[in-house]
C-alpha cells in the first residue's frame, strides 16, 4: 500500500530508530518528526529511508501535529519510535479502518514483562483509560499506537501540544461518536540506550497525567 503515512514523534531516539525503521511495512511512509535531539536522531532517520521533519515547539502533541500535517497519505498511523512496539501490527489496525470496522483503531499495550511497563505509568493510564470509559468510550488504553483517516483527524481539531494530545483524540472521537476499535499489541522494553520521557520517571508520569487531567477537566 502507498496511502499509509507513519508518524514517529522523536526526541533522541538514535539507538532505536534503525530497528523501527527496518521493521515498517512495505509501503508505509515513515515521517520521523524531530522534535529537538541532540543524539543524531534526523540524520539516523534518513540514513534508514524515513522522512523527517523538524518541530522546534517542544511536546508530544506538538511533534504529533506536525507529523500529521506532513502527512498526505489518505491513511495515518502514530508509533513510539523507541522500539517499544512493533509496526508490523500496523496493517492490522489500517485493514479495521479500511474496511470501515472503526473510524479509530487503537493498541492497547500488552506488556512482554514488568520491566516494560513501570507500575507508575500503569497506574496513571488505568485512571485516564476508566476516566474514558465512563464517558463511553471502550479503551483501556491511552493508544500509544493508533490509525485513521488524516482527513477525519483533521476535523476533530485537537489543540494540545503536550502530553495531553492523545488523550484530547479520545475524547473528541467519542463526542464525534467515532468507532473506536481496541486491539491488543505487544508492549516491549525501550530499546538499549533509549529512555521514555513520560514512564521513566514519576516525575515525567505525573506531568503526563497532569497534562492528560487538564484535557479532562
Amino acid at each position: 500500500m502507498d496511502d499509509v503515512d507513519v508518524v514517529l514523534p522523536c526526541l533522541d531516539e538514535a539507538a532505536a530508530l534503525p530497528g523501527v525503521l527496518a521493521a515498517m511495512p512495505r509501503g508505509y511512509r515513515p515521517l520521523v518528526v524531530d522534535n529537538g535531539s541532540v543524539d543524531g536522531s534526523p540524520g539516523v532517520a534518513r540514513a534508514h529511508g524515513a522522512v523527517v521533519v523538524r518541530e522546534s515547539q517542544r511536546g508530544y502533541g506538538a511533534a504529533v501535529h506536525a507529523g500529521l500535517m506532513a502527512a498526505s497519505a489518505e491513511f495515518v498511523c502514530f508509533l513510539d519510535c523507541d522500539g517499544s512496539l512493533d509496526p508490523g501490527v500496523l496493517p492490522v489496525l489500517v485493514a479495521l479502518v479500511r474496511r470501515g470496522q472503526a473510524d479509530l483503531a487503537v493498541g492497547r499495550r500488552v506488556p512482554v514483562s514488568a520491566a516494560a511497563w513501570p507500575w507508575h505509568a500503569r497506574a496513571g493510564n488505568a485512571v485516564l483509560a476508566g476516566l474514558l470509559r465512563r464517558r463511553g468510550l471502550p479503551v483501556h488504553d491511552i493508544a500509544p499506537i493508533r490509525a485513521a483517516r488524516r482527513t477525519d483527524l483533521l476535523r476533530l481539531g485537537i489543540v494540545d501540544r503536550a502530553f495531553g494530545y492523545p488523550l484530547e483524540l479520545l475524547c473528541k472521537a467519542a463526542e464525534a461518536n467515532w468507532r473506536v476499535h481496541e486491539l491488543d499489541v505487544e508492549y516491549r522494553p525501550r530499546a538499549a540506550g533509549t529512555r521514555s520521557k513520560i514512564s521513566g520517571s514519576v516525575r515525567g508520569t505525573a506531568r503526563a497525567v497532569r497534562d492528560m487531567a487538564g484535557v479532562l477537566w
